[in-house]
């Protein structure tokens, strides 16, 4: 077992899936780090394994203050908190589905050891697939169905993503920790997808009468979006009706606070530039047509399940 792991419980489901997210800095909407910290209250999902944290993260940079520093909290003079990196494993059963839930923070040295680290659990509780979670802050609509982009390990898995309402990544540049796991994984014969969620933030530095920017800090919207595909993908079964009512009133109250400023300051146009906004923006709703189906044979059928009707049966 490598050193750095520590694996606590190990669950004897047929199909085991992990879903990781980190504190880092592909995060905006907190999609990488939020919703998994949502998932494991959701799920109940208990810890069952860490990845030690010694030798990937700096204590300080020289020439900064407390860039990277651990925050410790004292009360007169008792050290009440000291709060340092974590990299947890947590599990929860989910309609006779293991969900393993890693939540972590992007390390800052020894990146492939860390990635080892995290694919010694995936191999060694036989993890099926790993979906990564990131964010990327874009001048979009906040009140239409969020562009999500996806990254995958292995060739095979693009057939199955492109019926996922998805754009394939074309990124060039400096590497996250998940696609810098996904091509670890991919190395390795390991199913890796992530999910990028693209999240409105808007910039109005030219304007001096307001913030220079606007942004979504915990897009529910974005989890939602994500957490469909992965219900989908994975046939998870997760009752997404809390997030749908977050994601409603996350709108709701984006929408009381944009006319907020556009009645303090009407001159800005901040307004009709999100509408106009909106009104150009095209998007793909993802509504799986099985989903469909099955929603339409539930509602016909008065929440009977619809596997209990067979070819023949009209009684």
């Amino acid at each position: 077992m490598s050193d750095a792991v520590e694996i606590l419980e190990f669950p004897k489901a047929e199909n085991i899936y992990m879903i990781a997210g980190w504190r880092q800095w592909a995060d905006a909407g907190s999609t990488s780090s939020g919703l998994p910290k949502y998932l494991i209250e959701q799920t109940k999902a208990r810890k069952i394994g860490t990845i030690q944290s010694e030798g990937f993260y700096l204590f300080q940079i020289p020439g900064t203050h407390d860039l990277v520093r651990p925050v410790v909290k004292f009360n007169q003079g008792y050290p009440e908190s000291l709060e340092v990196q974590q990299n947890d494993l947590y599990y929860a059963e989910i309609n006779q589905n293991g969900l393993l839930i890693f939540l972590g923070d992007e390390p800052q040295l020894d990146i492939e050891r860390y990635t080892q680290a995290l694919l010694h659990i995936v191999q060694e509780l036989g993890v099926k697939r790993i979906i990564g979670l990131g964010g990327v802050y874009g001048e979009l609509p906040y009140n239409k169905d969020r562009v999500i982009s996806s990254i995958y390990s292995l060739q095979e898995l693009k057939d199955e993503l492109q019926d996922m309402s998805v754009n394939l990544s074309e990124y060039h540049g400096g590497a996250s920790v998940g696609s810098y796991i996904c091509s670890r994984a991919g190395k390795q014969g390991i199913e890796y997808v992530s999910f990028y969620a693209f999240v409105p933030a808007y910039d109005f530095s030219n304007v001096s009468q307001v913030a220079n920017s606007i942004r979504i800090e915990n897009d529910f919207s974005a989890w939602l979006g994500i957490m469909q595909r992965i219900n989908h993908m994975l046939k998870l079964d997760l009752d997404l009706s809390d997030l749908e009512k977050r994601s409603k009133e996350l709108i709701e109250l984006f929408d009381s606070k944009i006319d907020e400023l556009d009645e303090e300051a009407p001159q800005l146009g901040v307004r009709e530039y999100l509408d106009r906004l909106s009104e150009e923006f095209e998007t793909t709703p993802f509504t799986p047509l099985d989903d469909v189906w099955e929603e339409e044979l539930r509602r016909l059928f008065g929440q009977t399940d619809p596997d209990d009707f067979q070819d023949g049966d009209t009684d």
